[in-house]
């Protein structure tokens, strides 16, 4: 990868939630923003819950969404690095994207070298050991049993029980963005005890809907990259250091 340009990271877009009333307007704000910032892009990681759902069936997939995909395999086709670590609302996701946009996919948090600095990347789901019960729940969404049976459904069925599910999460409740103390945070303790056996410079993280860009021991810093319902914020790093921005106040 050449080492011009700035490394983008983008989190909880929520395409489609059925709890929002603004998906187009936030659609056609997200596809603006993917449109600029392919002049200087020369990596771009989406870090989960891009969609609010996705499934997979063997021959059909959620409706929608094709200004997204169509600029993001714009992206890909020029030669640049596209990486999408699935997050709680997208954890389905499997081979199509990769497939037809080119794009490389994550299922799991990932340790990597980016421009000489050493980046954990996640979505963050599943890292607070003290959430037990969405620990139970990933069990049984990620069971290969629980899927088949699911893809036994019709997709109409199917869409219907997973937007009634997401019509009743947080993202309808409207404090649901209540104070918030990063250094209590599961996610935030998960990285100050990894941090004791590897060295981060910075840990890239989602899913909490919140801009967190924290200083930890030593040199790293803790990243919460905000949402597109609220913040409309995405990081960029340009080899020397790492920020957090916001596109627009509100779409």
């Amino acid at each position: 990868m050449s080492e011009k340009g700035l490394i983008y990271f983008v989190s909880d877009v929520h395409l489609g939630a059925p709890a929002l009333k603004n998906n187009r307007e936030r659609e056609l704000l997200f596809a603006k923003w993917l449109d600029e910032i392919k002049e200087d892009v020369a990596e771009l990681y989406f870090m989960g819950d891009i969609f609010d759902f996705w499934f997979e069936y063997k021959k059909v997939v959620p409706r929608g969404f094709t200004r997204i995909l169509g600029r993001i395999a714009t992206i890909a086709d020029s030669g640049i690095p596209v990486h999408f670590f699935v997050g709680n609302h997208d954890l389905w996701l499997k081979e199509y994207l990769a497939e037809e946009l080119g794009i490389i996919i994550h299922h799991k948090e990932e340790v990597k070298e980016i421009r000489g600095k050493t980046f954990f990347l996640a979505h963050g789901d599943g890292l607070d050991p003290n959430d037990k019960g969405y620990h139970f729940l990933k069990k049984v969404f990620t069971n290969k049993t629980m899927q088949w049976f699911f893809a036994r459904l019709h997709p109409n069925f199917g869409f219907y029980i997973a937007h009634t599910w997401s019509a009743d999460s947080r993202l309808s409740k409207p404090d649901y963005q209540e104070d918030f103390m990063v250094n209590q945070d599961g996610m935030y303790k998960f990285a100050a005890d990894f941090l004791k056996t590897t060295a981060v410079d910075y840990f890239i993280m989602g899913h909490r809907h919140h801009m967190i860009n924290e200083k930890m021991e030593g040199n790293a810093r803790f990243v919460l990259l905000g949402d597109w319902i609220n913040s409309f914020s995405y990081g960029v790093f340009d080899g020397d250091k790492f920020e957090l921005k916001k596109y627009k106040d509100k779409a």
